[in-house]
């Protein structure tokens, strides 16, 4: 599981998803464990398990499934009202209870992150498949990079050649990084090495390892994009005088 940051939202969501394990418990209690029996019960606390991880994250899905252990255990597994357990058949319901909370969080949150990466690399490539020149390219890539890790600096950097100026983007406009970055991603093709993204980690978002099959995509992305509108700006500006003669 990843790094979880502690924030006031964070203890927010996990109070919530307290609450809804204890709100199932209340009516299990007034229809009874003999009606229900320790299978069904187990199931019934896999909703809000499932529920607190796909709404409130990863820490309130942990915290659930730990809440719904130790409900379970007190007032549905014998002897009650006691966290001891009687029965080697009891302790083993309530570990294997616990360990499949985990895994359904584990694997909740797994299929959240890639949907999401998903639906980024799509709004990237259709953002940049827009862009008419290098410029455009530099701040679309630095924004969006920043929006999807909560980043507290982007910079963008790329320069063809010497003989180009060189182009910078940075989001925020006003942002300041401590330090060197967290993350440094070259951005190579034909010529060689060309460009630079720097990713500076926010606050409240984390970021994956330099050589995630992510970031490499954004990397790979950017040069492509790069390409595309240098050779772009190339027969723009060959055409233009062209243009200009058959206007006259």
């Amino acid at each position: 599981m990843k790094k979880i940051k502690l924030t006031p939202n964070l203890f927010a969501n996990c109070l919530r998803a307290v609450l809804s394990v204890v709100a199932i418990t209340i009516p299990m209690l007034l229809i009874g464990r003999d009606t229900l029996g320790e299978a069904v019960i187990g199931f019934l606390y896999i909703v809000p398990i499932v529920w607190a991880a796909s709404h409130w994250g990863q820490a309130a899905g942990v915290s659930a499934a730990l809440t719904a252990a130790l409900c379970f255990d007190f007032l549905f597994i014998p002897p009650f009202y006691t966290f001891a357990v009687a029965r080697l058949e009891s302790w083993l319901m309530l570990v294997i209870f616990f360990a499949t909370a985990i895994l359904i969080v584990g694997r909740i949150q797994d299929s959240l992150s890639k949907a999401r990466e998903a639906t980024f690399m799509y709004e990237l490539s259709s953002a940049l498949a827009n862009a008419r020149t290098q410029n455009a390219v530099a701040h679309i890539v630095a924004r969006n990079i920043r929006q999807l890790f909560q980043a507290a600096l982007v910079n963008v950097t790329f320069q063809q050649s010497k003989q180009i100026p060189r182009i910078a983007a940075h989001e925020p406009m006003d942002g300041e990084g401590t330090g060197q970055p967290d993350r440094i991603l070259p951005i190579m093709n034909a010529w060689g090495l060309v460009g630079e993204i720097q990713i500076w980690r926010g606050e409240f978002g984390d970021l994956p390892s330099e050589n995630s099959p992510l970031l490499q995509n954004f990397a790979s992305q950017t040069s492509r994009a790069f390409e595309r509108t240098y050779s772009f700006e190339v027969e723009k500006a060959a055409n233009s005088p062209i243009s200009d003669i058959s206007v006259k």
